[in-house]
């Protein structure tokens, strides 16, 4: 992991001083509807950023084979998001709750707080933004110190490889953090050190507006390159010799093309799109809002000018939505947030 290069050194202090507006409501939530990700960030080889991204296992009951940022539901109401989104991510992922238990060199640093999500299971979701640092050792006596700071820095997709817990994730890769507010391939960028692989075929972003509810919204839909990286996925168990392996492979590899609940079809996968997985929904949007906040520029593409939903999530409190007892089948209708839409107005 290179040390960070100056566009990446400025985005990381924007977001340690990103201050979210104050919601006070979520200390009101009942824990039935509290919820956080971790928007866990690294540095690659050119000191670029990355974010880590999970698909979600195909026997889940809500939003199975998506993409995801690691996180799900609070525990308690003394949990706070960030808590709540680095113990999902250790059951998920394996990334340990103690620091301390982290492998040195590395470290994790919180940055920030976005403002709330609302998912249409009903859950409040916090975004947790984070920073996986790691500690740089010595640098040997040479005349190209770059270079050898370059060699000696660990790398976390040959550092750190995740255990995955194959109920709830089918698989974990990264993405270029940056390229969230671009309509094309950042080329250079997505090559890397990977001997200037092609990019696999397909558009990177395509978006389009729908009404979610009494507004219009913008849907974004990015097509993620997983030919340049490892793609993590479960241990499975070998047959003919009986022995688990990490299952590391890209798209199209057949060693997991097993009969397990697993291994179906994932939506994230683009069929269209060898090479590449889809990363859309609040997912996409949450990491759109992040890299507006990072580098402090708008996106490319057309984007909703607020961030979150949290005044349709007020709308909601009005209306007596967000008690303990989900209403109404457990998923939100446009009509359910029309009216909240109208509630939050008055």
């Amino acid at each position: 992991m290179a040390p960070l290069n100056p566009v990446s050194t400025a985005a990381i202090a924007r977001l340690r001083t990103y201050k979210p507006p104050p919601f006070p409501l979520w200390d009101r939530l009942p824990v039935s509807r509290r919820a956080a990700v971790l928007m866990l960030l690294y540095a690659d080889r050119r000191g670029d950023l990355r974010v880590v991204i999970t698909m979600r296992a195909a026997s889940l009951r809500s939003f199975s084979g998506h993409a995801a940022l690691p996180g799900g539901k609070a525990d308690s109401v003394e949990e706070t998001p960030y808590q709540i989104a680095r113990r999902e991510a250790w059951e998920e992922i394996g990334l340990p709750m103690d620091d301390s238990k982290i492998p040195a060199p590395f470290r994790i640093e919180q940055l920030c707080y976005l403002p709330m999500n609302l998912a249409r299971t009903e859950l409040i979701v916090r975004p947790c933004v984070a920073m996986l640092h790691a500690t740089q050792p010595p640098i040997p006596t040479t005349t190209n110190l770059s270079s050898a700071r370059a060699a000696a820095m660990p790398t976390v997709e040959d550092s750190l490889i995740p255990r995955l817990d194959a109920k709830e994730v089918a698989a974990v890769f990264s993405a270029p953090f940056h390229n969230f507010l671009r309509q094309t391939d950042e080329v250079d960028l997505q090559r890397e050190h990977h001997h200037n692989r092609p990019l696999p075929p397909g558009k990177w972003y395509e978006g389009s507006w729908t009404k979610w509810h009494d507004e219009q919204w913008r849907m974004h839909f990015f097509h993620v390159p997983v030919n340049n990286q490892r793609v993590t996925k479960p241990k499975e168990v070998r047959r003919d010799r009986g022995e688990e392996i990490d299952a590391i492979s890209e798209p199209g590899d057949d060693r997991n093309n097993n009969n397990t609940e697993e291994s179906k079809p994932l939506a994230a996968i683009d069929e269209d799109s060898p090479g590449r997985f889809k990363v859309w929904g609040m997912t996409a949007r949450m990491l759109v809002d992040a890299a507006t906040v990072a580098y402090g520029e708008p996106p490319e593409f057309e984007h909703n000018s607020h961030f979150g939903d949290e005044r349709l999530i007020l709308g909601l409190d009005k209306m007596g939505r967000l008690g303990p007892k989900k209403q109404g089948g457990g998923l939100l209708t446009n009509e359910d947030l029309k009216k909240a839409s109208d509630a939050s107005k008055m």
